[in-house]
């Protein structure tokens, strides 16, 4: 099985930003750990703040994989763009939310992407992504 994890903006600062909110480890030691506890998975990680780039990305990837897993961070809550490539290509999609983006502030409570995935988890802190490939599994 081939999963592509693909995060949006700021999450390269995961491990620096908002520990109260996102936690201490970057998402390269965890992306590390999720490779192990999934070795038959071949997992790939991409990461952009621009969102052309994932808007690429998920075009590029999305008729070979048999899985996206996106935290799209704060485009969210406001890109058609990335709905769109997500609704225009095969493979399906999770979406992860490291926080609990509905005990937050009220803007982060509508989730652009949500209808085009099969599944969202929010607010589980990194395992969301472990999650996210046992459900492909």
């Amino acid at each position: 099985m081939k999963l592509i994890i693909i995060n949006g903006p700021n999450l390269n600062l995961l491990g620096k930003r908002e520990p109260e909110v996102y936690g201490n480890e970057s998402f390269e030691n965890y992306f590390d750990k999720l490779v192990q506890m999934f070795p038959s998975v071949n997992l790939s990680y991409f990461q952009s703040n621009i969102e052309g780039e994932i808007v690429d990305k998920i075009q590029e990837v999305g008729y070979s994989c048999d899985g996206i897993i996106i935290n799209a961070g704060g485009y969210s809550h406001t890109s058609v763009a990335i709905r769109d490539a997500i609704a225009a290509v095969p493979a399906p999609a999770v979406e992860v939310h490291i926080s609990n983006v509905f005990a937050r502030e009220d803007f982060r409570h509508t989730l652009l992407l949500a209808p085009v995935c099969k599944g969202c988890i929010s607010g589980l802190g990194l395992r969301g992504y472990a999650m996210a490939v046992e459900n492909f599994l």
